[in-house]
């Protein structure tokens, strides 16, 4: 599996990018406890492991809050940047814990050591995939896609490789996009309208 995307500054633009268009259409459509308009309410975020090539762009998650007095709930719009509130990106949660399948541990070793990630870490992510994840409305919606099943034991590698694009860049997109429901509590919507996976 070729990771040369993991470090380019241009495949973290794509997802902010997604993430804004996902961002304006949850803001469009008001808020949905009460209906009344909502006010951007932006809050800091400082992922770990890449900053270098992040930017300023992800020191934030993008959210909202209602302008209704008596309402002012904050709504959060799915990210395809970040996976709730684990503090490091969706996307190395999910090629860390891709690797353990399919690259040789030496690169494995240089890929954690980059990171600096712990091991007990990488334990919680991996616990995440196979309980949290595998328990959510998001993977029981999803699972009915695939024929045959995806090895529940294997994820994310399995399901990673299952999904259709040129290259794994392509792939991890969609495996974000397909991730988006469980990145917030706050809205439930779908983001299907604001990503077309033919154009990533």
């Amino acid at each position: 599996m070729c990771h040369a995307f993991f470090d380019s500054a241009s495949f973290y633009r794509e997802l902010y990018q997604f993430d804004q268009a996902i961002a304006a259409e949850v803001g469009a459509a008001g808020c949905p406890h009460c209906g009344a308009k909502l006010h951007v309410a932006n809050y800091p975020r400082k992922p770990r492991g890449i900053r270098g090539v992040l930017g300023p762009s992800y020191q934030l998650r993008l959210s909202f809050c209602c302008a209704r007095d008596g309402c002012r709930r904050r709504t959060t719009p799915p990210s395809m940047r970040f996976l709730g509130r684990k503090v490091y990106l969706g996307i190395i949660v999910i090629l860390v814990t891709a690797v353990e399948h399919g690259v040789c541990s030496a690169h494995r070793h240089r890929l954690i050591e980059s990171l600096d990630l712990w091991s007990q870490t990488m334990a919680r992510w991996r616990q995440w995939w196979r309980g949290g994840f595998m328990g959510s409305r998001c993977w029981r919606e999803a699972r009915g896609r695939f024929m045959p099943p995806v090895d529940a034991s294997r994820l994310p590698g399995a399901l990673l490789g299952r999904l259709v694009g040129p290259d794994t860049a392509h792939r991890c997109r969609l495996l974000l996009r397909l991730l988006t429901p469980v990145t917030t509590t706050s809205w439930t919507g779908s983001v299907r309208g604001v990503i077309d996976p033919q154009k990533m």
